[in-house]
């Protein structure tokens, strides 16, 4: 009789713990979710800059030329003066600079015409050292908040805007429970 029962028990157990849909969302899984999510679809910045044929006048362009000949150095683009122009007995001349993009800098670029490129400057990645918020409305859904820090690259330089004052955002996604698949990401 106790052997019955222990045995009717044990079999219960085993149903339940079979039937469970293995809905229980946890910060690791949920961090896998935003990772896969991020890679497929990366956060950025953009920042456009001028490509082909540019004249440098002024002392603003100056500033302008040093960010261009700083993107030289590091083999992002290909700058080459084409003509200068010099005033007599005056500090300003012209100078024309032809500006192309290198394989180097093929990784950043989203879109090019021929007078404009607009390019990756920041790139948003996941802050590990930042806790994975998780609010399960129900055991089918759920809010995801994490914590995305800013990963500048050389065309930072080029930002018109230069954003927040800090270095990470806050972004929140919403995952869903399919049995046939688990949690997946459905969006923001």
């Amino acid at each position: 009789m106790k052997n019955t029962l222990l045995m009717l028990t044990a079999l219960v157990l085993f149903m339940a713990s079979g039937c469970k849909n293995n809905a229980a969302l946890d910060e690791s899984t949920a961090e896998d979710l935003v990772t896969a999510y991020l890679k497929s679809n990366p956060e950025y910045e953009t920042a456009k800059i001028d490509v082909g044929e540019i004249r440098f006048r002024s002392i603003n362009d100056m500033i302008l030329l040093k960010k261009y000949k700083g993107l030289k150095e590091k083999g992002l683009i290909d700058l080459t003066l084409q003509k200068q122009k010099k005033k007599f007995l005056s500090k300003d001349s012209t100078y024309f600079y032809m500006v192309s993009l290198t394989d180097q800098s093929k990784p950043y670029i989203l879109k090019q015409d021929e007078r404009h490129a607009t390019v990756k400057a920041v790139n948003y990645e996941l802050d590990e050292e930042q806790p994975i918020s998780l609010l399960q409305s129900d055991s089918r859904i759920a809010k995801v908040t994490v914590s995305l820090k800013k990963v500048k690259n050389d065309f930072a330089v080029f930002l018109k805007n230069k954003g927040t004052a800090s270095d990470f955002i806050t972004k929140t996604y919403k995952v869903k429970f399919k049995k046939e698949t688990g949690w997946i990401l459905v969006g923001e």
